[in-house]
């Protein structure tokens, strides 16, 4: 399990002596990375009782053209560039900012899709891919 609670040092690298420990509040979960692949979700309960929807994997996404302002489902073919980390580009990891090959062309990740089970993007141009 992650821990989201503060560092036991100062920002000096001195201790810093905690009064209590760690708290349930305070635990993380592994960030949800999904690839392309047949679509798989997974629901997850957080605080309060509220339902996150995790994307696992996904094959299609809706991409929005912004000339036409029209959004059709597109067939997730790669990806492109990952601004996130570079080995998401080798292992076809999607993440919001991503540059996916679809089959309607090269389009920007809008969403989140680790967090909002959904991949929404945006036609970008062609001499435009590495923004």
């Amino acid at each position: 399990m992650k821990w989201q609670g503060n560092s036991k040092r100062k920002f000096t690298g001195g201790r810093l002596i905690s009064n209590r420990g760690k708290q349930k509040h305070e635990l993380g979960r592994e960030a949800g990375e999904p690839n392309v692949d047949t679509t798989r979700k997974k629901q997850i309960r957080t605080r309060g009782g509220n339902i996150k929807v995790r994307l696992l994997r996904c094959d299609a996404a809706t991409v929005a053209d912004p000339v036409t302002g029209k959004a059709k489902i597109a067939k997730i073919e790669s990806v492109k560039d990952n601004g996130a980390n570079l080995n998401y580009i080798r292992r076809n990891i999607i993440s919001k900012g991503a540059i996916i090959k679809t089959d309607l062309g090269d389009a920007k990740v809008t969403s989140r899709p680790g967090q909002d089970g959904v991949i929404n993007a945006v036609l970008i141009a062609e001499g435009s891919a590495k923004i």
